[in-house]
């Protein structure tokens, strides 16, 4: 199952008033697993930054006047995110009202809502009347997020994926996950024997005499036939 875990910075909080996407971050996670695929885009907004907004993500006039449009990228990402990839998001409503905003006056097809996945709305379900903010989520599940001074897109991306693996019952590091060896790597140590050891001596039988006797006097009802009669 592949799911596509994404946030996304703003100049604000309403696409119908002006408001546009100014960052795109996802990671691919194929099986709850992350790939190391992602995906990171600025956006020129073609509009000024609101202070409030910059002083959220510090993303400014000047820094994005050289990055393309949505309507130049938006292709691409919605290659990236594929056509039936779950999309894991904190506070979907506002992200996929903001992307089928972009996607809308860029002519392109537009994101179901029941492809999101919310993982704002996973954490109060489980955490009832618990403060379900990425920063708490990260504090309860003792995730590292000290490089997260301003909001990213691609970091906070990268944060909600190890949230979200925490929310539907936790990381299991080591559990089937080591890299498979490659043929050079075997080869190198080919020399090893690597193989288990045969016991010096077998293990004695667990069967004791009566029952042993009491299986064969079983066997013998079933007439020459039955199965037990094939092996030694």
């Amino acid at each position: 199952m592949r799911e596509i875990v994404l946030d996304t910075e703003t100049t604000g909080f309403e696409p119908g008033e002006g408001d546009r996407i100014v960052e795109i971050g996802a990671v691919e996670l194929f099986n709850h697993m992350p790939t190391g695929k992602t995906y990171h885009q600025y956006i020129n907004p073609e509009r000024s930054m609101p202070q409030e907004a910059f002083q959220v993500h510090g993303l400014g006039d000047e820094f994005l006047s050289d990055k393309p449009k949505f309507a130049q990228i938006g292709l691409d990402f919605l290659n990236f995110i594929g056509t039936d990839s779950v999309l894991v998001i904190h506070n979907a409503k506002f992200d996929m009202k903001f992307l089928n905003a972009e996607l809308g006056w860029a002519g392109l097809p537009l994101i179901p809502d029941d492809r999101a996945l919310d993982t704002l709305a996973m954490a109060r379900r489980r955490f009832p009347g618990s403060p379900a903010t990425l920063d708490a989520l990260c504090r309860r599940f003792s995730i590292d997020n000290s490089s997260r001074t301003l909001h990213g897109a691609l970091l906070d991306s990268e944060i909600l994926a190890e949230v979200y693996l925490e929310l539907i019952g936790g990381r299991q590091p080591g559990f089937g996950l080591q890299p498979v060896e490659t043929g050079q790597k075997r080869q190198a140590g080919a020399n090893q024997d690597w193989r288990p050891k045969p016991r010096p001596e077998p293990l004695p039988p667990r069967l004791t005499a009566e029952e042993a006797e009491a299986h064969a006097a079983f066997v013998a009802q079933l007439g020459e036939a039955a199965i037990w009669n094939r092996y030694d």
